[in-house]
């Protein structure tokens, strides 16, 4: 049963100075968020390059394998930095939390980005790679819940659902802008520039993270942050797993569709159809920039519904569900597709529903924690369900497709993360946190 306090739901009109504060917060959590998923994700838009460059095996395939299981590895310490961080973000504040993950994304992206290759100096090409995502890994862990916590508390409660929406639709931004990237790079650069060192570009570019995120969010007053999340917690990660762990469980079993999603539809695309559909490359990079697009374009929209529905859960039980009933259709049309459009529109479709459910999904869970440990709670939760189904799902599809010699066995993966979210869901009891 779900327990939800009788509140009007109905967005308030907001005066010019709040406003001006929502805003603030806006800039500070989800453009910088942006920034350091884009530094995270973009691995993924260039890894059959990066395989070929760190991972020279005879097989493609074999490459690439490799490279995406690299990829995974940046997903399995998340964990531990959403237990470090989150804690640190719960005792001692969000903003002090988000800056210190600016300066270990940066730290990781230029390790990527300046590495020799394989070629010049051997087995510590790819060990720099690991490591790298490793610490990557360790800052995005960290970042979600903090950011998410100080969005969510930052807001009034009809505006909660929009306020939050901006750090999803800036996980799509910097999909797009990696996925633009990827499409501009391969059309003014010849394909063996681009494989050598034309990949390393948008690395480049990530560096901008440090400068950039440490003086917005040292902006950000630090009194934004409700009192009760300041007061020191010796142990919030204790306390979250003894009275909150049967939400924790619910909360990670919940992240398996949203995260497989994105990082088959979004992030592997250009990838499958290169290597798997032998189709032209700009084919995968149109398709994840439209990903991308539907993701900035229909959060918001979404946050603005979830402020006006006065519950969460149905309309994310429909996407799920609704995902996992037309997955296996759409890849079908994937696969014997002969040009770009039947691509794009079944691409469209599932990105349509994940954006339209990601948003309810992550007001459920920040809103059934309190806040002393709510930090602690959403990264947690967010980063185990990501090392879990989102750090593997590259890897276990790429071996799928290897082993079975279908391509379109990627689509019972992806429908099989919908069915265990939605059971999750079922379970799941809805609250709403009025601090």
């Amino acid at each position: 049963m779900s327990s939800i306090p009788d509140v009007k739901y109905a967005p308030a009109a907001a005066n010019p100075q709040t406003l001006r504060r929502l805003s603030a917060v806006i800039v500070a959590t989800s453009l910088v968020t942006g920034l350091e998923i884009f530094d995270f994700t973009v691995y993924g838009f260039f890894a059959a390059m990066i395989g070929d460059q760190f991972f020279p095996a005879a097989n493609p395939m074999t490459s690439l394998l490799l490279a995406v299981g690299t990829f995974g590895v940046g997903f399995f310490v998340r964990p531990l930095g959403a237990a470090m961080i989150g804690a640190y973000a719960d005792r001692v504040g969000r903003r002090a939390a988000m800056t210190a993950t600016c300066w270990l994304m940066a730290l990781g992206t230029a390790a990527i980005g300046l590495c020799p290759p394989f070629a010049t100096i051997g087995l510590a090409a790819p060990l720099i790679v690991i490591v790298a995502r490793l610490l990557q890994g360790f800052a995005v862990g960290g970042e979600i819940g903090a950011a998410a916590s100080l969005a969510m508390e930052a807001a009034p409660i009809s505006h909660r659902g929009w306020l939050v929406s901006w750090q999803l639709a800036s996980q799509g931004a910097a999909a797009l802008l990696g996925a633009c990237l990827g499409l501009l790079l391969t059309s003014v650069m010849s394909p063996a520039y681009l494989a050598s060192w034309g990949w390393r570009i948008p690395f480049l570019i990530g560096l901008l993270i440090a400068p950039a995120g440490v003086y917005v969010r040292r902006q950000l007053r630090e009194t934004s942050i409700p009192t009760a999340t300041r007061t020191s917690v010796r142990t919030p990660l204790a306390e979250l797993c003894r009275e909150h762990g049967a939400t924790l469980i619910a909360a990670t079993l919940m992240m398996s569709w949203r995260t497989v999603s994105f990082y088959i539809i979004v992030s592997y695309m250009p990838s499958y159809v290169t290597r798997v559909m032998h189709m032209p490359a700009i084919i995968g990079f149109r398709s994840s920039a439209l990903s991308a697009l539907l993701l900035v374009v229909v959060s918001p929209l979404s946050g603005l519904l979830a402020d006006r529905l006065p519950r969460r859960k149905p309309l994310v039980l429909l996407t799920s569900g609704a995902t996992a009933l037309l997955v296996y259709p759409l890849f079908l049309i994937i696969t014997h597709a002969h040009g770009a459009l039947p691509v794009l529109c079944s691409v469209g479709l599932i990105s349509a529903l994940l954006a339209l459910g990601n948003g309810f999904n992550t007001l459920l869970v920040l809103e059934a924690l309190p806040a002393r440990v709510r930090a602690s709670g959403v990264a947690t939760s967010y980063a185990l369900g990501v090392a879990l189904f989102g750090g593997t799902a590259q890897f276990i599809v790429t071996a799928l497709i290897e082993w079975t010699g279908d391509p379109i066995s990627a689509a019972w993966y992806v429908a099989l993360a919908c069915l265990v979210s939605f059971c999750a869901l079922i379970l799941f009891r809805e609250q709403r946190a009025q601090t």
